[in-house]
């Protein structure tokens, strides 16, 4: 298994993890043009983890710039999936620790992710440390 940066070419098959990861009425933008917006954005990574020549986990991370904590950025952890096929082994794990570790070597002072409670999966982030009680995550959407 090789964990790597995502890049233009891997725009269907990031595609068909993106429908495993969002449910009705979230749409996925079914764009390349999209896609490579994303991927060129400055401060934005999407790791992955293939097998076998194909996608079978990723996770986006933003390093935003800062003005607290000494101007050291700090980080977002969106867009978290793994394939189902694939649950359950480490895979998640391994690419959200690939996550970590690039947030700490750009001097990252803290990393943020939200998750639904819905998708029974806050235990999964704890066993890797984030801590669900230090603050409170609020949504407005459009």
């Amino acid at each position: 298994m090789l964990i790597r940066d995502l890049r233009s070419e891997d725009f269907d098959d990031a595609l068909r993890l993106y429908r495993i990861l969002t449910r009705d009425p979230v749409p996925v933008a079914d764009d390349p043009d999209a896609f490579d917006a994303v991927l060129r954005h400055n401060g934005t990574t999407i790791i992955r983890m293939e097998h076998d020549e194909q996608i079978i986990a990723m996770t986006t991370l933003h390093l935003l710039p800062n003005m607290t904590s000494g101007g050291r950025p700090y980080a977002l952890i969106e867009n978290v999936v793994t394939d189902p096929d694939y649950r359950n082994r480490g895979v998640g794990r391994t690419v959200l620790q690939a996550c970590i570790d690039r947030a700490k070597s750009a001097n990252g002072y803290k990393i943020m992710l939200l998750t639904g409670e819905a998708r029974g999966v806050r235990g999964f982030y704890e066993k890797l440390g984030f801590l669900g009680h230090e603050k409170h995550g609020l949504v407005l959407r459009f």
